[in-house]
């Protein structure tokens, strides 16, 4: 077993060093150029004495940002990816929290960092292209290197509003790679077809298997994805042969009778999660591609990215849920019941993950990491660290474990983990806004906002969509004359929320 995610580059890049590694269908890297480059920018941040600390990754969706994932890491850094589609009131909050060592990006990007007073070294990354190479100073970091170090953090949504920056170390990934790895049957000859931003732990599963295996990763680009057929044919193109996308990117393709015009020739794996997958638009995907595997994986960033995986091995008709499955190998799950006890078979209770894929807690946020991350509630005989997920999920008759639903307001939506109180934050902020409530029909997948004030409402949708991502803006906004409040003070959410279901107007 590696100790060091970069060991799966180090064997890998001897053995196909001119095969593609990754690609966007317009620049490509090969194994033995993501090498060089990685070692550059590995060997540039020791030279600056950049060691142990945070390393902006500030890109656009490319094989260029890979590359820089890994050189961060030869460095002996972690890397923190952000993009240019990322709203900058959430840069600014993401930048101000990390206190980062250092940066790569574009110019673009750079001036971006420069505006909000990012006063640590910024790296274009065209200078690595050619940059020289002190392997005597990357051994040297590698001697000291430890399966605990941090790897990455990603930027959740927090229920502040504040974004909480998960921290992951080696040991995590390599673990959750390898049994991943298994489960998808990746080997040389694997095309991914990478559809989830590189902002997002999810992206995993493509980076990390393709080094280790010599695969080859595809970087679909974001616009493709509003136009099912050209979607399909990128997908026959390239002969793409494994996807791990969100649930929503593959109803856009079924729903929209795509499969009935073009069927992805060379599909042989289809993983799939983030949410409920519709059984209409699954059987869809089923009988299109009956030779295809299906697996609906599950897991939260703060497990490292996928806890749970199902292997579809049956029919499901409307109505019927498809399983989250069984833990991943060496991932343990406790369903704790509301009295703090196991939960009877059969029965609901929050999905709490222990184990090696449990991460390392919140970047500088230590209240909300105690809040999470926390002794395993069925003994006390010595430390051992579980993440509550806040999801209820059962056991049903075949001993397979069934999401059910959030225990508080953290919501999933197009393919995002979003908390509402990130959209009623931003919301608050906005001129003539005195109070907001967000809530979420589940059954539309609409966001909703309620708000009073003197603002128009038109004014507040546009305030929103400036400053948050597409996914987070609400679907529809509602102004109200008053908030209505609980007995205690706080803004009715349940009633609210009944009320925009059954059609009645607040009283």
């Amino acid at each position: 077993m590696q100790t060091n995610l970069l060991e799966y580059l180090d064997l890998t890049v001897t053995r196909v060093p001119d095969k593609t590694a990754f690609s966007d269908g317009e620049y490509s890297l090969t194994f033995s150029e993501l090498d060089r480059i990685s070692r550059a920018v590995g060997t540039q941040l020791a030279a600056d004495g950049i060691y142990a600390k945070p390393v902006v990754v500030f890109m656009d969706k490319s094989p260029r940002a890979v590359a820089s994932f890994f050189g961060v890491l030869r460095g002996g850094c972690y890397y923190a990816p952000l993009d240019s589609e990322m709203p900058s009131h959430r840069i600014e909050l993401i930048l101000k929290n990390l206190g980062a060592g250092a940066a790569i990006c574009g110019e673009k990007q750079a001036q971006v960092l420069r505006s909000f007073g990012f006063d640590a070294p910024i790296y274009d990354f065209e200078q690595f292209i050619d940059a020289p190479v002190d392997e005597v100073v990357l051994s040297s970091i590698r001697s000291k290197a430890i399966d605990t170090d941090a790897a990455y953090i990603v930027f959740t949504s927090g229920s502040t509003g504040v974004p909480k920056g998960v921290v992951a170390c080696h040991r995590s990934v390599i673990d959750y790679i390898e049994h991943l790895s298994d489960v998808l049957k990746v080997d040389e000859d694997t095309v991914f077809g990478n559809q989830t931003p590189l902002y997002f732990d999810a992206c995993l599963k493509e980076l990390y298997p393709t080094i280790k295996y010599g695969a080859t990763t595809y970087l679909i680009p974001k616009q493709l994805f509003m136009t099912p057929i050209p979607l399909v044919e990128y997908l026959n193109k390239y002969k793409i042969n494994t996807v791990c996308w969100v649930v929503s990117a593959l109803t856009l393709i079924s729903s929209l009778g795509a499969l009935d015009k073009v069927t992805p020739e060379y599909l042989r794996t289809i993983a799939f999660g983030s949410e409920v997958f519709p059984i209409k638009q699954f059987n869809r995907w089923r009988q299109a591609l009956p030779n295809t595997r299906f697996i609906n994986l599950y897991g939260p960033t703060e497990a490292t990215g996928m806890s749970c995986y199902y292997k579809v091995d049956r029919e499901f008709s409307e109505g019927e849920a498809i399983p989250i499955g069984r833990p991943f190998p060496n991932t343990g799950v406790i369903l704790l019941a509301e009295d703090g006890k196991p939960a009877p078979m059969g029965e609901p209770g929050e999905l709490l993950i222990r184990g090696t894929p449990v991460t390392l807690g919140y970047y500088n946020d230590p209240e909300r990491t105690k809040d999470a991350f926390v002794q395993n509630p069925l003994h006390n005989h010595y430390p051992e660290l579980v993440y509550k997920t806040g999801d209820i999920v059962k056991y049903n008759e075949r001993g397979e474990l069934v999401f059910i639903s959030r225990r508080d307001h953290q919501i999933k939506h197009m393919g995002h983990r979003i908390e509402l109180g990130e959209i009623e934050l931003i919301a608050n902020t906005c001129d003539g806004v005195g109070s907001v409530c967000c809530i979420f029909d589940a059954d539309k997948k609409k966001l909703v906002l309620y708000y009073c004030g003197e603002a128009q409402s038109g004014d507040v949708v546009a305030f929103i969509r400036e400053k948050l991502p597409r996914y987070m803006a609400p679907n529809k906004v509602i102004k109200l004359d008053v908030m209505p409040l609980t007995p205690n003070g706080k803004i009715d959410r349940k009633l609210i929320k009944e009320s925009y279901l059954s059609g009645k107007p607040l009283a």
